[in-house]
């Protein structure tokens, strides 16, 4: 297992689930744009081996959705035409070509086989041989802006591990001895839920040891948060500490095979609306067949008789079975019929998301699957009054690269899509190659006056290489945007694509600034802090574009799309959670941990101060004291603890290191956990009886060192190398002559942890030490890298918190664990990238066609591994009011400079008589320009002053060279606390 390739995909899955996956053998049977977007995430995400079947050639009309062909393809089978580059994907996966016809023979060596592109009478007699047979059956389908699903994994298939999230876990503040035993929860951790029934194991507790490692046994949740469990009548009285932990329960689903599916299908929707939508698109797809069975082809685009013939096709089909008597929507059948030649990027990247995501459920067992049947329609792209609507010579084909997409929305759409020019930002990570990607195929930007920007400052790493399928291992190093922007070309040589390595920021205003937007009709983004998206929204909002947003977490994902006047403006948290940020008091940190937060923390500062503040400081020593008398002795001993440890004198070996590292390693896990005992026994008690060491408050233990242990092992050999890189010294990796190194060793000396005293005596042959650390060459500070294995960073942190758990008794996290939390890894799976880029693609169909109602408009929100796909109409803008005035975020004040320019009391009197605004304050930035608190003396000053002139002298600094507009903010008399003004554009002449 290549656990860099995999790693954001294995906080996803887990290592179980990716082993059997890589084992599995799958059959894929179509290789149009749905099936070329399935393979491509099966690829990506490590199957065993992938077979294709795909017996048709390559027309114009495939290139629409199937990326890995070209015009060099028409005419060539498509399976075989996409072989090599799905190769190059993942060298680590066998893809072969299957030529013949799908015999019985050939499905038994598969555990999965996915349909789509195949009449109904092969689905149905593939199926029923994989039903029987206990095969994974899946049939994918698209047609022009409707899909669907289905999924059949036997009668008696086990999920092993239901849902995402990992097992609950919670701390023991007490547990009494009874019938029933109630266990309380500490109020210190963070809420877990658990409920009736729940399966919990027991680990950690001293005392009422009898739980510890016992069968997982129910609990019932009382009305405070508690736990009922068992009879505890018998057990040892409970002293202290302990956790309680949730053990998944496997589920087990039932499938029926697809003739029988076909008549009961199970649709799980919000409303009885959605329920009757679907029955209807079920209807729709067996019409379809039926008239594909009779012709020979689908529907013509936009044929008002081919239409009428699949509506009355779908009149004759038998009734569905369990479900209310009801009347087909004829209209929406005519619709789909109409636009169902169709192939759409989009569309084929959503349902291909999906549809890989179920086949890795059903090779993993991990996630719930689909109750069979998924159906999905975006018909709400296409314009609402009718007179807009293409017509069949409008959608005829044109033997040309965007014909599937013209048989939906017209050449006319094509030629206005071609025109357009985004901004992609941070447009080369796993979302940004996949919007590339959809860019590319739909014919974005693919004229003169059109364009692509990409702006990706990062460069790329073996672990995009398993989401960011625009990459291959021999760009690794390479600027990401770059790298994407020339294989962009490649999927589409017209394509206009530019690439930037500059970040979008308050930093790059000067090449993202007027000009640049003056030139971009939208923003697609994809950024990955809070920050990042408020700042790209605020320029979205300032310069009036559209901006569409997504994201991705694990199997979660969302799409978002804001357009001026039309929906409300970005307004999400302006950073990360609190909790997520907040800093823990140091004394719980370094004393009285009690939750694996603490501990982490703890770890992740250990290693801050002993390796870089440490060198940083002492460097600084360096440059500014010419002698040992300029130092704060205040600072002496923090610095001999950090830096010196139980050397003498600075390290000039490999073995001075490994002495130092065995010293701390004594003060941290021994000496110091020893003198805070004796400070505070652990049966100290405080003057109202109540034990010292009880509530939040953990008693720790010391630890003896043991270098067959592997974390005490771990730990010395991290920290040795570690030392010795901020001293310049070879280090060693070779851990059986470290062993031999540390049996000649004498064991750690003693360290007390507060062994530097004020005696001038020891302070004085302290500072002599201290002295041989600055006169020496500067030392290396050590920039924690969380993504390189060899460089004994995680080494160190992983070893540091696992021993600080064991002092405290508080559940130990696992090294992926430990990764994730401490280098803040967002968990990431090809899948659910694949379908928000593919929800945001239909969006940008919408957002290009022009002005358009609200109601037409998605924010869409998913959750593979549980299924839950929500897709809403979006909310309106807020509209404020202050008097007569109205406004919404989107709105701004315009005020033209004028020619010569205005003074600043020409400005408030425009804004009084135009607006009937009173202004009392006015501000650049953070620069006050006026305010109606100034002295007289200063406002006759400013006022008659022209705008920019006084801004220069107020902020010290000429405006920038071009610049169009200055943003000001202003509030008003008679104004409420909640009251915010829109904007001031004061707008510079330029002659």
């Amino acid at each position: 297992m290549d656990e860099e390739l995999y790693s954001r995909q294995l906080y996803v899955l887990g290592l179980p689930a990716m082993q059997r996956i890589r084992g599995v053998n799958v059959l894929l049977s179509g290789l149009q744009g749905l099936g070329a977007e399935v393979a491509k995430n099966l690829v990506l995400m490590g199957v065993g081996s992938l077979t294709l079947h795909d017996p048709q050639s390559t027309c114009w009309a495939d290139l629409a959705a199937q990326f890995f062909l070209s015009e060099e393809s028409l005419g060539r089978s498509r399976a075989e035409a996409s072989q090599a580059q799905l190769a190059q994907l993942n060298e680590a996966v066998q893809i072969s070509v299957h030529t013949g016809d799908i015999t019985d023979d050939l499905l038994r060596a598969f555990q999965v086989v996915v349909l789509t592109d195949s009449q109904l009478e092969e689905q149905l007699k593939v199926g029923t041989f994989c039903h029987e047979h206990g095969i994974c059956f899946l049939v994918a389908e698209t047609r022009g802006l409707v899909g669907r699903l289905f999924c059949d994994f036997g009668e008696d298939f086990t999920v092993e591990d239901p849902t995402e999230v990992e097992p609950m876990t919670a701390a023991i503040q007490d547990i009494s001895q009874g019938l029933p035993g109630i266990v309380t929860l500490r109020q210190d951790t963070k809420r877990q839920f658990f409920y009736d029934g729940d399966l919990v194991i027991f680990s950690g507790i001293e005392g009422m040891v009898e739980l510890n490692g016992g069968s997982p046994q129910p609990v019932r949740v009382q009305k405070d948060g508690s736990l009922e469990i068992g009879d505890t009548t018998a057990f040892s009285p409970y002293l202290r500490g302990g956790v309680v932990t949730e053990v998944k329960r496997p589920k087990t689903v039932r499938h029926k095979s697809l003739d029988k599916a076909l008549l009961h299908p199970r649709v799980v929707a919000q409303n009885t609306q959605e329920v009757q939508r679907a029955h209807c698109l079920h209807q729709a797809f067996h019409a379809l067949h039926e008239f594909q069975k009779l012709h020979g082809r689908l529907p013509k685009p936009w044929d008002p008789v081919d239409a009428e013939t699949v509506v009355h096709l779908a009149r004759d089909l038998e009734p569905l079975k369990g479900t209310k008597e009801e009347s087909l929507d004829e209209a929406l059948l005519r619709t789909i019929a109409l636009t169902s030649a169709g192939s759409l990027s989009p569309m084929a990247a959503i349902l291909g998301g999906v549809a890989a995501q179920e086949v890795l459920k059903a090779v993993s067992g991990k996630f719930m699957p689909l109750d069979q049947w998924l159906y999905f329609d975006a018909l709400e792209c296409l314009p609402e009054d009718e007179e807009l609507l293409p017509n069949p010579e409008d959608c005829h084909p044109r033997n040309c690269r965007y014909d599937g997409q013209i048989a939906v929305f017209g050449a006319g759409f094509q030629e206005k899509l071609s025109y357009q020019h985004y901004l992609l930002q941070v447009g080369a990570g796993a979302i940004g190659c996949e919007m590339l990607k959809g860019f590319a195929l739909m014919g974005l930007g693919v004229s003169v006056n059109g364009g692509v920007t990409v702006a990706d400052m990062d460069h790329i790493e073996r672990s995009n290489l398993s989401r960011q399928f625009l990459f291959r291992p021999q760009n690794i190093g390479s600027p990401k945007a770059v790298v994407a922007a020339r294989e962009a070309q490649c999927l589409n040589p017209d394509l206009q694509v530019t690439s930037c390595t500059y970040p979008l920021d308050s930093t790059t205003e000067h090449i993202y600034g007027d000009d640049f937007f003056s030139r971009v009709d939208g923003v697609v983004a994809a950024l990955d802090s809070f920050e990042a998206r408020h700042y790209v929204a605020a320029r979205c909002t300032h310069y009036l574009k559209p901006l569409l947003e997504a994201g991705t977490q694990g199997t979660r994902g969302s799409a978002s799309v804001f357009v001026p006047h039309v929906t409300e403006t970005y307004n999400g948290p302006a950073s990360a959670a609190a909790s997520e940020t907040a800093s823990y008091p140091l004394c719980t940190l370094r004393y009285f941990p009690s939750t694996t937060e603490h501990i982490l923390q703890w770890a992740r500062d250990e290693f801050e101060g002993l390796f870089r503040l440490s060198a940083e400081t002492i460097n600084g020593y360096q440059q500014t004291c010419t002698s040992l008398s300029g130092i704060d002795r205040t600072q002496t001993p923090a610095l001999l603890q950090q830096v010196m440890g139980v050397l003498k004198m600075r390290p000039q070996v490999w073995q001075d290191c490994v002495v130092w590292a065995l010293g701390h390693w004594q003060l941290c896990f021994h000496d110091g956990i020893v003198e805070l005992l004796r400070l505070f026994p652990s049966d100290k008690a405080l003057e109202d009886g109540t034990l010292f060491w009880s509530g939040s408050k953990r008693c720790p233990q010391p630890l003896q060192f043991d270098p067959s242990h592997d974390m005490h092992f771990l730990y010395v050999l991290a920290a040795a190398n570690l030392y010795a890189q901020m001293h310049g010294l070879p280090g060693s990796r070779d851990e059986t002559s470290f062993r031999e190194l540390l049996e000649l060793l004498p064991k750690p000396e003693s360290m007390h942890p507060d062994l530097i005293s004020d005696a001038p005596g020891q302070l004085k042959e302290l500072q002599e030490r201290l002295e041989d650390w600055i006169k020496g060459p500067p030392l290396k500070p050590v920039l924690f890298e969380k993504d390189d294995d060899s460089n004994f960073h995680m080494d160190f942190v992983v070893a540091a918190t696992d021993l600080r758990a064991q002092n405290y008794g508080i559940l130990p996290l696992n090294h992926a664990q430990i990764k994730q939390t401490v280098g803040q890894i967002i968990p990431a799976i090809a899948t659910s990238t694949a379908v928000v880029a593919g929800l945001l693609g239909l969006e940008l169909y919408k957002v290009v066609s022009g002005p358009r109602p609200l109601d037409t408009f998605r924010q869409s929100s998913l959750h593979l591994a549980e299924n839950n796909f929500i897709r809403a109409v979006p909310s309106a803008p807020a509209i404020q009011s202050f008097h007569h005035l109205t406004w919404t975020r989107w709105d701004r004040l315009k005020v033209p400079a004028g020619q010569p320019e205005r003074t600043l009391a020409s400005l408030l009197a425009h804004l009084q008589k135009e607006h009937g605004l009173k202004v009392k304050m006015l501000l650049y930035g953070q620069a006050v320009l006026y305010s109606a608190r100034w002295s007289l003396e200063k406002r006759t000053q400013c006022l008659c002053l022209r705008v920019t002139e006084w801004v220069q002298q107020v902020t010290g600094r000429e405006p920038e060279p071009g610049l169009r507009v200055l943003v000001l903010e202003l509030s008003c008399e008679g104004e409420e606390d909640e009251t915010a003004f829109p904007p001031l554009h004061y707008e510079l002449w330029h002659g």
